[in-house]
This record gives structure tokens, C-alpha cells and sequence, in this order.
């Protein structure tokens, strides 16, 4: 699999979150919009907004061939200045869409919608509908996922420390028979539960992407800025609190030279179909000027993931 958009002479496609719904996979991805993409979005954008970043639909029937197929409609003030980076999750016989506003600086937040079909989606009244008190980190919140343990459904995001120079992740939770509105969120601790430490990580931990394998939770994550390049480390938790990191070195490392992503492989989600799990992840060999999607199998073995080669 390899999946990319073509805007203009620009290939791009990033943040990838897949969800099985109606016999189908849904691929939501971060994309980029005009006034016209916007109009025309399965839930159209009132006025036609300007270009900026929005997020892209794509359905396949087999993991590998992609078709997009529309956009999530810019509606809100908060989404004014674009949205992106979603995390998705069925729940019920609807898919629920966590994703992030953009272009806010530290004010960018969480935000929630419901769809259906998987196409058409109702957002929250509520909308942002979380962000976290700014006494541990600049209050900002990006790059959503989300995670049934328990009874909770657990929300993993990226923030920044007060200077906005060190990425992270921290981790709220809801009750999982709820309507994750603002109001029922709780911020599970005053503090980061994963930052950098490693020389490969650079400044950066972030796109947390989570999955339950035998009762432990397992944190997938971008490690470094985009192209520093960005590559994919893993963490575990029994309480999906408190993580412990698995390895000093990358999970999942850049590319060769001269490979589609020889200057990051970045951005995780994790994707579980029918006992397969599947690591999603963005690519570039241009240092951002494209982007693709791709993905690999893994698997665990003696409790450490492994990709299957």
C-alpha cells in the first residue's frame, strides 16, 4: 500500500486513521482543502472556505487500493482556520472522529464528531471538546487517539511544554457508555505520561497510537520532528496511565536512501481487523514536499511487537 493525493503539483496525504465499518475500510487522513473541495464535502463548509488543512476520506475493500472518496466539511468556529490529524474508533455502529483544530498555535484542541455511514458526520455542540490545564504544558492539544480499557475510553494527544519546544503526550479519559462531550472528560494526570529522552527523539514524542493486547496497553509513536527525520518507537502500560518505553532504538525506522520514506516514517495508528493488527504510517524521501501513506503487519511475541516481514 502506498496512498497519496495529488493537490495542484503536490502529492499528500498524512496522519492516517482506519476503521472497519458497513464491510469496508475508512481510511481519514489529514488533507488539503480549497473553497471548492469545501463546498463540496459530505457535510459542506457554509461559505467556501480558503485552502488550508482539512481531513480527507478514502475506502478500500481489501487494506491496499484507496479511493477517496470526500472530506469532513470545515463547519464550526473552532475548525475555522482548518482541521486534522484524526483518530477514529467505531463504538456502538457509529464511528466516532477525534481530530484536531489547526493554525491555533497553543489554543489548537480536541474536537469530536459522529457519523453513521462514515461519511457524514454530526459534530459536537460541545466542540473543542477537550484540552488540558495549562500548570503542566501550553494547554494545547493535537494529534488524538483514542482507546477502550476498561470502561473508560481513554484520549491520548501530543502537547507542548510552556515554551512550545517540546513535544509530548498526555492522557485523558471518559466513561466509554458516554457522549464525550466537553463537560466529561477528565485529565488523568498533571503531567506528561511519555516525553523525549532518546538522541533519536530529538524534541519531539507525538501521533500517539494505541492498541489492547493481552490486558496492557500499547503506545506506538512519531519520535523526533517531521524529516529529522520522524520514526516510530513503542511504549506499554498496564493501567494506560504510566508508560514504560521498550526499546532506546526506533520500532520502526526512516527508509533507505532513495526510498519513499528515506526521510521519515512517522505518525502511527494502529489497526486491529479480525486478530490482524496493522501499524499505519506517513513516508516522505523529499523532506516534506510529499507525503504518502503505507502501512505493515505486526505482531506480538512474548509480549513485544515485531513487523511481520
Amino acid at each position: 500500500m502506498l496512498f497519496t493525493e495529488t493537490r495542484g503539483t503536490r502529492r499528500f496525504a498524512k496522519d492516517p486513521a482506519v476503521v472497519k465499518f458497513g464491510g469496508r475500510y475508512f481510511l481519514y487522513y489529514s488533507s488539503f482543502y480549497s473553497g471548492e473541495d469545501s463546498l463540496k464535502a459530505a457535510t459542506p463548509s457554509p461559505d467556501g472556505r480558503k485552502a488550508g488543512l482539512g481531513i480527507g476520506i478514502a475506502v478500500s475493500d481489501d487494506l491496499e487500493s484507496f479511493e477517496p472518496i470526500g472530506m469532513v466539511g470545515i463547519t464550526q468556529e473552532c475548525e475555522k482556520n482548518g482541521i486534522g490529524a484524526p483518530g477514529a474508533i467505531v463504538l456502538d455502529g457509529k464511528v466516532h472522529l477525534f481530530y484536531q483544530t489547526y493554525g491555533n498555535g497553543k489554543h489548537d484542541a480536541i474536537c469530536h464528531a459522529i457519523s453513521d455511514d462514515g461519511v457524514h458526520f454530526h459534530k459536537d455542540e460541545t466542540n473543542p471538546i477537550f484540552s488540558p490545564s495549562d500548570d503542566w504544558c501550553s494547554g494545547r492539544a493535537i494529534d488524538a487517539d483514542v482507546v477502550v480499557f476498561g470502561d473508560r475510553l481513554y484520549l491520548y494527544f501530543a502537547t507542548r511544554d510552556h515554551e512550545m519546544k517540546i513535544q509530548k503526550v498526555g492522557v485523558a479519559y471518559a466513561d466509554v457508555n458516554g457522549s464525550f462531550e466537553r463537560s466529561e472528560w477528565t485529565q488523568a494526570v498533571r503531567q506528561s505520561v511519555l516525553a523525549p529522552e532518546f538522541r533519536w527523539e530529538g524534541e519531539c514524542i507525538e501521533a500517539p497510537a494505541t492498541i489492547v493486547h493481552d490486558g496492557r496497553v500499547y503506545l506506538f509513536y512519531g519520535g523526533a520532528y517531521n524529516c529529522s527525520p520522524q520514526q516510530i518507537g513503542v511504549a506499554v502500560s498496564d493501567d494506560g496511565i504510566f508508560f514504560e518505553k521498550l526499546s532506546a532504538e526506533p520500532f520502526l525506522a526512516c527508509g533507505a536512501p532513495g526510498s519513499w520514506n528515506a526521510c521519515e516514517s512517522g505518525h502511527p495508528y494502529v489497526f486491529e481487523d479480525e486478530g490482524t493488527a496493522h501499524l499505519f504510517y506517513q513516508g516522505t524521501a523529499d523532506m516534506g514536499q510529499s507525503w504518502y501513506l503505507s502501512r505493515c503487519e505486526i505482531e506480538f511475541r512474548d509480549g513485544l511487537p515485531a513487523v511481520v516481514s
